[in-house]
């Protein structure tokens, strides 16, 4: 018999359906962030021409960011990750943005 703290908690139509993309998108950018940083000088570099001037950069970012919102193996992470930080916040009150702060030295 499983016990509750094993089980995993129901997740909202809004969790499954808009913050864990949410947050794939996120660490997709991470793990992309060297064609993210491609396009973006291509982009700053080209001005006006840059749908023409920048396309190898965006389908090279277009490819690394489709290839992780595929990945049922990282939407699976994101969606533990999601999980524990939706613990801790019923756990502390904090919000994870919050944790991630430093808190003052002196005052």
């Amino acid at each position: 018999m499983d016990t509750p703290d094993r089980e995993e908690p129901h997740l909202r139509h809004v969790e499954l359906d808009v913050l864990i993309p949410k947050k794939m998108r996120e660490k997709a950018r991470e793990l992309c962030s060297q064609q993210v940083q491609a396009f973006s000088t291509c982009c700053k570099e080209s001005g006006f021409l840059m749908v023409l001037k920048c396309r190898e950069e965006n389908a090279a970012l277009k490819d690394c960011l489709t290839k992780h919102y595929k990945d049922p193996e990282f939407f699976e992470e994101c969606k533990q990750e999601y999980i524990r930080e939706k613990l801790e916040y019923e756990r502390t009150g904090t919000p994870s943005k919050k944790r991630k702060e430093k808190l003052p030295t002196s005052m």
